[in-house]
C-alpha cells in the first residue's frame, strides 16, 4: 500500500513560532504551506499561549495531518526562556492530543542532520536545502518557517521515530530486552 499522510511541523517559540505542512504519496513529498505565528505584539504569556493553541488547532482543523512533528526544546543558560518555550510546545501538543493526532519530538540537531547533513547547520542552510527539496520560489521573512518545515521533513526522513518514541523504549523493561545477558 502507497503511503499518503499528511505531517504537521512545529518549532515552537513564543516571540515567533514556525510551522509546515507537507503531504507524503508514496515516496513523493509535496508541501501544503508554511508560515510563522507571530507572538512579539502579545505581551500577557497566557494570551500568547491562547494565540499557539487556537492557530495550530485550526492548522489541523484545515489540513487535517495525521501526525505532528515538532522541536524539542533545548538546554539554554536562560532558564525563564526554557520555562516559556517548553510552555509554547506543551501548548502545541495539547492542540495536537485534542484533535486525537500522534506526536514525536526532535532535537534540533537531529532534525538539522537529517536536512543538511549536518548537525550544526545553520537556519540558513537547512533553508536553502529545503527551498530545493519543494521548489520554494520565495522564501519566508522569517526562518522560523522553513525551521517548522525542516521538522516536518525529519519527521518524514526519520520513519516517525523521534525522541518520544524513543523514550518509550528507554524503560527497565525495554533495557532488558535489549539486554537479556546483562546482570545488575
Amino acid at each position: 500500500m502507497v503511503e499518503d499522510k499528511i505531517i504537521l511541523g512545529i518549532d515552537p517559540g513564543t516571540t515567533v513560532l514556525g510551522y509546515g505542512i507537507i503531504h507524503v504519496q508514496g515516496k513523493k513529498l509535496s508541501l501544503l504551506n508554511f508560515g510563522v505565528v507571530q507572538l512579539a505584539k502579545l505581551s500577557d504569556h497566557p494570551e500568547k499561549l491562547e494565540r499557539i493553541f487556537s492557530r495550530i488547532d485550526g492548522l489541523i482543523k484545515e489540513y487535517k495531518p495525521g501526525e505532528l512533528a515538532i522541536e524539542a526544546p533545548f538546554f539554554g543558560k536562560n532558564v525563564q526562556s526554557m520555562l516559556k518555550l517548553g510552555r509554547a510546545q506543551g501548548v502545541a501538543i495539547a492542540a495536537c492530543l485534542s484533535n486525537g493526532m500522534t506526536f514525536e519530538e526532535y532535537t534540533p540537531r537531529r532534525i538539522k542532520q537529517s536536512i543538511t547533513g549536518n548537525g550544526n547547520a545553520s537556519k540558513e542552510q537547512v533553508a536553502a536545502m529545503l527551498e530545493k527539496l519543494f521548489q520554494i520560489k520565495e522564501m519566508p521573512k522569517y526562518l522560523d518557517a522553513t525551521d517548522g518545515l525542516a521538522v516536518a521533513v525529519c519527521h518524514h526522513f526519520s520513519k516517525g521515530i523521534g525522541e518520544h518514541s524513543k523514550s518509550k523504549v528507554s524503560n527497565w523493561e525495554g533495557f532488558i530486552k535489549k539486554n537479556p545477558g546483562r546482570k545488575l
